[in-house]
């Protein structure tokens, strides 16, 4: 009982003197207002009040106290503010912080007459804090509304400098037609970039399917992107040059230094509208702090480019690296100290976020950069923005199956084939697999997707034997080599569980899971032979030289062979002749 005693007492001096060490210093002459749960409700009883919740052992709240500060005595010094600022110390009242709800520190409550409004979202910025306030001050004798004034143009950022440096472009298409290109204006006009271009035949029957479709995509490309084409019959040295192996291929060119893609999605005006507006949008663009969340509920994927107003250099060459998106997703850039803030990223650094899945608070990959880039850096991050250039969990459709199954660096696709009914909830889970696939910092390249197999039954049923007595079914596959992945490494039919799923990823990423094909054996044997032959077509129209001398030796050959079968042929005969009697 006395020892009990004595650690009852050992605790109270304990938390007194944790108490007392917990009270805010302030070197500041303002004095800061801070509530107790006895006085908390009475104070906030009247008016609109904006309150701190901290603890003084956060280092975010130490390093927020002076801006903290600085908003008290901005908002004093006004004669009617509309508004009242105080503090709650919640290493000292924890239990009316949670009262409150604060989940983290610091955390800024808005109040109106005693009751909780909403808490505080943004950048922890004095001007941001300051227009917030502002907007909810409710002054007793609010000045008369100014006349309206106009306002200065606003002062061009550091990164405004830099984008119209780099990005800026002619005036596309202004005329809506489809240009004519050849040898004398084709490489001039490709190294302007931001052009679309079809490679034909005039005899090709998908060819002229597509002419006036893509007459019609000029005119609606007008002022937007150049729309042209060649000629393969006419230019066929020209086409030759650009790798073209049919008709018709389509060709995006970003530029000088930018490189060329292949369009490979579908025909349709409205599938090569999409195509071709998003590559006609500014490749880079500024991003405002305010602008996130907007930016993140509009777009799937995009990139943050967060940098110093000093890094030019680097700057030009994050961009030049950016080229291979050809402008989708799109590359956003900002020197605000609030984006290093709201992403925990070391200030002073630069660093690319890929930004997926409408998340605004948790990149799915951060590529920390150096001071300058090498060749070799310049291509890693270039490999790495094309990594991760598709989200992390979609429903897989007409619209992106080639942009997802034929993506350049060949990740692994998880496809789960459900039906209309059970479409919403199979779709929620994946979203959920996926992110915690993305927390598990988890390698191989992969894209989690769920597919409507009242649409696609036959395909489904052809690729990889899913009826539809089978849904929901798992699927992982690798569409570059046409195999697929039905079994865990357990023995078990994948299920869409981490601990099921993820050691199916990983060994179809390692090569240590068996496999299934999505082909038959006669249909692998007439891919192979048609690549075979694809590939010594190829060789004998770039080498023609090399096929023309082996071909003459092959000749030779097959010339000193035949005559050596008929010297021997005519020796047979001789002696024949000669073993006869007569």
């Amino acid at each position: 009982m006395l020892a009990f005693a004595r650690l009852s007492f050992s605790l109270l001096v304990s938390s007194i003197i944790l108490a007392s060490t917990a009270l805010p210093v302030e070197s500041s002459e303002t004095e800061l207002l801070v509530l107790t749960p006895d006085d908390f409700d009475s104070t906030i009883a009247n008016g609109v009040w904006f309150i701190e919740h901290f603890s003084p052992y956060c280092r975010h709240c130490r390093d927020f106290a002076p801006t903290w500060t600085q908003l008290v005595e901005e908002t004093e010094k006004k004669a009617d503010p509309g508004i009242r600022l105080a503090q709650v110390n919640c290493a000292v009242h924890g239990d009316l912080c949670r009262k409150n709800g604060v989940e983290g520190y610091p955390q800024m409550n808005l109040y109106r007459d005693g009751k909780y409004l909403e808490t505080f979202r943004q950048s922890r910025d004095v001007d941001i804090l300051t227009k917030y306030i502002t907007a909810h001050a409710e002054p007793r004798n609010p000045p008369a509304p100014e006349p309206p004034a106009e306002e200065p143009p606003a002062a061009a950022s550091d990164d405004d400098e830099l984008l119209d440096e780099i990005v800026h472009r002619e005036a596309a298409n202004p005329n809506g037609v489809v240009m004519s290109l050849d040898e004398n204006n084709f490489q001039q006009t490709v190294d302007k970039g931001h052009v679309f271009v079809k490679f034909f035949a005039p005899w090709c029957g998908h060819c002229k399917k597509l002419a006036p479709i893509w007459k019609q995509l000029g005119s609606v490309m007008q002022n937007k992107l150049n729309i042209a084409e060649v000629d393969c019959e006419a230019h066929s040295a020209l086409c030759k040059k650009e790798g073209i192996t049919g008709y018709p291929m389509l060709h995006y060119y970003g530029g000088k230094g930018a490189g060329q893609t292949e369009y490979t999605g579908g025909r349709k005006i409205e599938q090569l509208q999409a195509f071709a507006e998003k590559v006609a949008g500014p490749g880079v663009q500024e991003l405002k702090y305010g602008e996130l969340e907007t930016r993140v509920a509009e777009q799937s994927v995009f990139y943050l480019f967060l940098h110093s107003p000093s890094d030019k250099t680097l700057f030009k060459q994050v961009v030049e690296a950016s080229n291979v998106l050809f402008g989708s997703p799109a590359l956003y850039t900002s020197t605000s100290s609030s984006f290093y803030d709201h992403f925990n990223i070391q200030p002073g650094t630069a660093a690319v976020l890929a930004l997926k899945d409408h998340d605004p608070n948790a990149p799915a990959a951060v590529y920390n950069l150096p001071k300058s880039l090498s060749t070799k850096n310049k291509q890693e991050l270039a490999n790495w923005i094309m990594r991760n250039r598709l989200p992390g969990a979609v429903e897989l459709d007409r619209d992106n199956f080639q942009d997802i199954m034929n993506a350049p660096h060949k990740p692994l696709v998880v496809i789960v084939a459900t039906s209309q009914n059970d479409k919403a909830q199979v779709a929620k889970e994946v979203i959920g697999i996926a992110r915690k696939w993305r927390d598990a910092k988890e390698q191989a390249p992969v894209v989690f997707t769920w597919m409507d197999a009242d649409a696609w039954g036959s395909w489904l049923k052809s690729m990889y034997g899913i009826k539809a007595n089978m849904l929901p079914m798992t699927v992982v596959a690798d569409h570059s080599r046409l195999v697929y992945y039905d079994t865990d490494p357990f023995g078990e039919a994948v299920k869409l569980t981490a601990s099921s799923l993820f050691p199916t990823i990983n060994g179809a990423a390692r090569g240590t899971l068996a496999h299934k094909n999505s082909e038959n054996f006669v249909e692998r044997l007439a891919r192979y032979l048609n690549n075979k032959l694809i590939a010594l077509e190829l060789y004998v129209v770039n080498n023609p030289w090399h096929t023309a001398f082996f071909a003459m030796i092959g000749m030779i050959g097959l010339g000193l062979g035949v005559k050596k079968l008929l010297a021997e042929s005519d020796e047979a005969r001789d002696m024949r002749k000669g073993d006869r009697l007569d």
